[in-house]
């Protein structure tokens, strides 16, 4: 049962991305990207709750995206919810919604994130940042299926479909005390993992001209094509910013480039150098690697948190957590 009455067509969803399904593609070729979409166009016609793995910025959402676009609810919206911004205070108003008056500054009634996705597809981004109190209200909602929004009494029903994503080892974190055992079981029902950027180099090109294709669509320009130097450079590339780094640094070769190819010289500098081997980096855990990332972001903005920040493409106040997390000095 749809819990929004007919009376309730002012209501407004909070301020976020409203997506709805537009065709969406995986672009790759490499056998990871094959797997990946296997398994997201197998799960696409269930209802069953996904959860998606992988490093920051290596294309989780557009996943999500394409599971959203492949079921049977893409008419629906898509609802994308970053966990890492959700703030203890405001959860259940953003989540679930309000009443006109509930509170202060509450001049008119909110969906919230849950009720705007009804009928369709909750994805829920970096679900491993929610503190625990808010994982016990978020784990409600997903058993019952029914929000009440803030200055209510009346439990709204919803049909939405789960799909959850992180950086993050849960299971650790389960051990550790830090996520409920009982939301990872909710959420770990289908898992597929994403690989990063430098473990599919096949996917570069590909991802490139698929990125370069929406500059020039964005312009209404022709496609500019990538010269083979260009296009070594990137293969040659750690990519520790992932697909978001590439689509960045497509973006920006778009714009600079004089001619109808891109040619080295139009890459970002960082890019136009031979970078030393670095045949340990398999070996790297996780974490070292996103401690380095972090480290060497700062390290090009002068200790920008700010433009850190833009340029690993998350917000400052993740960034002000991993910092912290991960004990990165900050000072030159």
């Amino acid at each position: 049962m749809n819990g929004t009455s007919s009376g309730s067509a002012t209501l407004r969803a909070p301020a976020a991305r409203r997506s709805f399904a537009r065709p969406v593609a995986l672009v790759g070729r490499s056998a990871a990207m094959n797997a990946i979409k296997a398994v997201a166009s197998t799960v696409a016609s269930r209802q069953c709750t996904v959860m998606i793995l992988g490093e920051t910025g290596a294309g989780k959402e557009m996943v999500a995206r394409y599971i959203h676009a492949q079921s049977d609810r893409c008419d629906a919206p898509l609802i994308p919810v970053d966990c890492s911004a959700l703030s203890d205070s405001l959860f259940e108003s953003q989540m679930f919604g309000h009443v006109q008056g509930a509170f202060t500054g509450a001049v008119r009634e909110s969906l919230g994130f849950v009720r705007a996705a009804d009928g369709g597809t909750l994805f829920l981004d970096e679900v491993g940042e929610l503190s625990l109190p808010l994982q016990a209200k978020l784990l409600r909602v997903i058993q019952e299926r029914c929000v009440t929004p803030v200055g209510d009494t009346r439990p709204h029903q919803v049909d939405v479909r789960i799909v959850a994503a992180t950086h993050r080892d849960l299971a650790a974190m389960v051990r550790e005390g830090t996520f409920r055992q009982d939301l990872y079981f909710r959420l770990n029902v289908v898992v597929t993992t994403l690989p990063p950027l430098r473990e599919r180099a096949e996917d570069i090109v590909p991802l490139a001209n698929h990125f370069l294709q929406k500059q020039a669509e964005l312009y209404d320009e022709p496609m500019r094509q990538l010269s083979m130097a260009a296009a070594g450079a990137l293969q040659r590339h750690h990519w520790p910013g992932n697909v978001r780094e590439l689509a960045n640094a497509m973006e920006s070769a778009h714009v600079l480039a004089q001619g109808d190819s891109i040619e080295l010289s139009d890459l970002p500098v960082r890019l136009q150098s031979p970078q030393p081997a670095t045949a340990e980096t398999p070996e790297l855990c996780l974490t070292e690697l996103e401690r380095r990332t972090i480290a060497e972001a700062l390290r090009r903005t002068d200790f920008c948190k700010a433009k850190a920040s833009r340029m690993l493409g998350i917000n400052i106040q993740r960034l002000n957590r991993r910092i912290e997390r991960l004990n990165i000095s900050t000072r030159g």
